[in-house]
């Protein structure tokens, strides 16, 4: 008994046969069908991707800016400045203060930390001795 469905199919020679198509000539070794308007087809599929990628950098470009006038308006309603302008400002401000030194700048000591002047003691020590009574500020002195 046969079925409807195997009577509607083409038999399996067939198949493999319809199957077949112009790969089938270079897979088997075959010389490849040149096509004449290749190079024109790939030239104009080169020109159509570099005018997509044209058109890309453009909108990136106009969103930049946007984003970049967006940043302007809030660091001119807080006073806030660009990176580059504070890294110039610091750049330009060590500069100066190494003018004419050979060595890195030094830190910024506190008054009253680290190495004093000899005279910062010695006034210390007057102002103590002020204090003491007479005979004793006699003894200190000598």
């Amino acid at each position: 008994i046969v079925s409807k469905t195997a009577l509607c199919l083409p038999p399996v020679s067939l198949i493999f046969y319809a199957g077949a198509t112009k790969d089938m000539g270079k897979m088997l070794g075959g010389e490849e069908e040149k096509d004449p308007d290749a190079a024109k087809k790939e030239e104009e599929r080169q020109e159509a991707l570099r005018q997509q990628e044209d058109e890309r950098k453009a909108k990136h470009a106009r969103m930049e800016a946007e984003r970049e006038k967006v940043r302007q308006t809030i660091r001119d309603k807080y006073g806030l400045k660009k990176k580059e302008e504070k890294e110039a400002e610091e750049k330009a401000a060590m500069e100066q203060a190494c003018e004419g030194s050979l060595t890195r700048p030094k830190k910024a000591i506190p008054r009253g930390c680290g190495d004093d002047d000899e005279e910062d003691e010695e006034s210390i020590l007057d102002t103590v001795l002020k204090f003491l009574p007479g005979p004793l500020q006699d003894m200190f002195k000598k």
